[in-house]
C-alpha cells in the first residue's frame, strides 16, 4: 500500500472545505436572525445582486429597464444570506487552492535547489578528476622518461662492458724513477 500516493495536505484541505459548508449555514442562520447582520451585511449585496441580475435579464430580452424594484426585506435577507454562505465557501476553496499552489511552488524550489547543488557537486568532482588526470599524465610522462633514461644507461653499460672485453685499455707507460 502506497502511503505517499494521497498526500495528507490534500486530505486536510478537503476537510476544511467540507467544514466550511456547515459554517456557512450557521452564518446564514445568524444573518437571518440578527438585525445588524441583516441590515448591514446581507441586504446591500443582495439588493445589488438583484439589481444587476434584473438589468442583465432585461437587456438580454431586449427591454430597457430604467428602474428595477428592490426586493422586499425578507427575500433580500434570504438572498444575502445565500450569497454570504456561497462567498464563504468560495473564499475557503480559493484559500485552499492558493495554499496548494504555494506548497507546490515551495516543493519545486526545493527540487531545483537540490538539482543545482547536485550539478555543482558534479562539476566540482569533474574539476577534481581533471586535475587528478593531469597529475597522473605528468607522472606517466616522467616515468616514461625515467625508463628511457635507465634503458639508455643500461645500453651504455653494455657498450662499455663490450668495449672493455674486446680491447683492454693500454696501461699507461711507466716512467722509471731515474728519469724523473
Amino acid at each position: 500500500m502506497v502511503v505517499g500516493a494521497f498526500p495528507m495536505a490534500k486530505l486536510l484541505y478537503l476537510g476544511i472545505r467540507q467544514v466550511s459548508k456547515p459554517l456557512a449555514n450557521r452564518i446564514k442562520e445568524a444573518a437571518r436572525r440578527s438585525e445588524f447582520f441583516k441590515t448591514y451585511i446581507c441586504l446591500p449585496p443582495a439588493q445589488l445582486y438583484h439589481w444587476l441580475e434584473m438589468r442583465t435579464k432585461m437587456r438580454i430580452m431586449g427591454f430597457n429597464a430604467a428602474a428595477v424594484k428592490p426586493l422586499n426585506e425578507g427575500a433580500a435577507a434570504e438572498l444575502g444570506a445565500e450569497l454570504l454562505g456561497e462567498g464563504i465557501i468560495f473564499i475557503t476553496a480559493c484559500s485552499c487552492l492558493m495554499l496548494e499552489y504555494w506548497r507546490h511552488q515551495l516543493k519545486q524550489r526545493r527540487k531545483e535547489k537540490e538539482r543545482r547543488i547536485a550539478r555543482e557537486s558534479l562539476q566540482g568532482e569533474v574539476g577534481h578528476l581533471g586535475l587528478a588526470l593531469e597529475e597522473l599524465q605528468t607522472q606517466v610522462q616522467a616515468t616514461q622518461m625515467q625508463l628511457a633514461l635507465e634503458e639508455l644507461r643500461a645500453q651504455l653499460q653494455e657498450v662499455r662492458a663490450h668495449l672493455c672485453l674486446r680491447d683492454p685499455p693500454p696501461a699507461p707507460p711507466v716512467v722509471p724513477a731515474s728519469e724523473k
